[in-house]
């Protein structure tokens, strides 16, 4: 098996962080870098014998991930939120890899789950899993931020499942503050800086919230997962809502 981390970001993820080291026992090191939880995530995380937590004041979550990388002394990196969770496909694969030198990165996709039950399709982007810790840096972007590397890539073949079970509440508090960023982030690119959608969102912020529904009901089938269907394409509009929102309230202060 390659030398491996894996690099968990954590706050008050209670919820889901058990089942995201469950899939990672394997790993002979995880380390999880905390902004500070004050539930049960590090009591429940310091429970698996192979769990190295270091706690970081919160600033942005590229630098979180780079405080991160700076511990890591393996050739490899598997990045991860507290509410991924690799499939077990996923894990016999990577168990697996022998990559040739010249390849840098795996990335992957990602299967959206609502209450553990995965949805035929979403939005969600598929990112880069599993890479050469010294080849990389993490750069912000948006609310989120983007990893920064040289070298081939390769698609992993395996899911990861995205599996958010805290509760609504902390889902609302969130996209606050996601929309708060991202409207910083769109107001201050230029169009060529941004990709479509998030063009679109920018000069017709109306039509991402109206059109979000139609979109992942309609054309991406979702009508067809029943209540787990509607209950995502119902938290994506309302985040486009929140976006356009921003947007509109910067529009009219001028």
């Amino acid at each position: 098996m390659i030398s491996l981390t894996a690099l968990v970001l954590t706050y008050n993820e209670q919820e889901n962080i058990r089942r995201n080291l469950e899939a990672l026992v394997w790993v002979p090191k995880v380390i999880i870098v905390d902004s500070f939880s004050n539930d049960q995530t590090l009591e429940i995380a310091q429970s698996f014998p192979n769990v190295q937590v270091v706690q970081r004041v919160f600033d942005t979550y590229a630098n979180q991930r780079n405080a991160g990388l700076d511990r890591i002394d393996t050739e490899w990196v598997l990045t991860l939120d507290a509410d991924y969770l690799l499939t077990a496909e996923l894990q016999e694969e990577i168990k697996k890899l022998e990559p040739t030198s010249d390849l840098t990165v795996y990335w992957g996709e990602f299967d959206y789950c609502i209450f553990g039950r995965p949805l035929r399709a979403s939005i969600y982007p598929p990112r880069v899993a599993l890479f050469r810790t010294k080849r990389a840096r993490y750069i912000d972007e948006g609310h989120s931020e983007q990893l920064r590397v040289k070298g081939k890539l390769a698609k992993l073949k395996g899911k990861i499942w995205h599996d958010d079970r805290k509760p609504l509440s902390r889902w609302f508090q969130s996209q606050d503050r996601y929309s708060e960023i991202e409207a910083r982030y769109l107001l201050g690119a230029k169009g060529e800086e941004l990709n479509r959608a998030d063009r679109i969102r920018k000069k017709w912020l109306i039509v991402a919230p109206i059109g979000m529904p139609i979109y992942l009901l309609l054309v991406r089938g979702l009508i067809f997962d029943g209540w787990n269907g509607w209950y995502y394409a119902f938290q994506r509009t309302v985040a486009e809502m929140m976006l356009s929102l921003r947007l509109l309230e910067a529009k009219l202060r001028g």
